[in-house]
């Protein structure tokens, strides 16, 4: 199974070579690297030019100004040729070497999506999970709550990208959210839970900077439900935080 995996990235050089590193590790014989630069001015280029040797023809990059991380990775799946596609984030990397022999061994004729757990550190303490996200106890019916998988370990078919749509581009911060009630909620695509830790992930993310980012994904996640036809509000959707507070880890 020919795996694509997707990066994008915009100014990322600090943290997009523990990425670059991470991808290159993977024992899974069969690889597509793609990474989309939005026209980066801090060395993202140099460093990207500089591993693209160590890729063997693997690794397809483009750099050029985009609308933002969902016109990004829409790029880098119309680039995409592998069976499967995934979103591999600049400022994370997989957990183990084996993350994606593991995905690829997991798919079954009948499957349209993998989706496992992912954890959080804090950067410069790549050793001390801070939160860890585990998607075992998702079920659709959850996305009405705000739930969703962990959008870094959710790899799909190419083709049902093909025919869902791809990441729309007028969200501001929910429209991995979107997809995810999209795909399960209309389309009702057949994927399996794989315990495994797919992704470390800094803290700091566009969705959980402020009060003011949290405000807007709710309102991109009700937004998402409700253009999908699924009925849910800003309390059902702000009930995920309550469920939240016991993903974190207490020093």
């Amino acid at each position: 199974m020919k795996v694509s995996i997707v990066t994008a990235a915009y100014n990322s050089v600090k943290t997009l070579e523990d990425t670059l590193k991470s991808v290159l590790a993977q024992t899974h014989a069969d690889i597509e690297y793609i990474i989309v630069d939005g026209a980066s001015t801090d060395g993202t280029q140099d460093l990207i030019r500089r591993y693209d040797p160590l890729f063997d023809g693997r690794l397809k990059w483009i750099s050029e100004k985009d609308g933002g991380i969902y016109d990004a990775m829409n790029k880098g799946i119309r680039m995409a040729t592998g069976d499967v596609v995934g979103i591999l984030n600049s400022d994370d990397y997989f957990t183990s070497n084996d993350v994606i022999a593991k995905m690829a061994d997991s798919f079954s004729d009948d499957l349209d999506a993998v989706y496992g757990d992912i954890h959080f550190i804090r950067d410069g303490q790549p050793d001390k999970c801070v939160r860890y996200y585990s998607s075992k106890p998702f079920r659709p019916l959850w996305l009405r709550f705000g739930f969703m998988p962990a959008h870094p370990s959710f790899y799909c078919r190419r083709e049902v990208f093909e025919k869902a749509g791809l990441y729309k581009t007028d969200y501001q911060i929910g429209s991995d959210y979107e997809m995810m009630v999209r795909l399960f909620m209309v389309h009702h695509i057949k994927a399996r839970y794989l315990p495994i830790d797919f992704v470390t992930m800094r803290t700091g993310g566009a969705s959980t900077r402020s009060v003011k980012s949290r405000l807007q994904l709710i309102k991109d996640d009700v937004r998402g439900c409700r253009e999908n036809g699924i009925y849910t509000n800003a309390l059902m959707i702000s009930m995920k935080y309550l469920y939240k507070i016991f993903e974190f880890k207490i020093a």
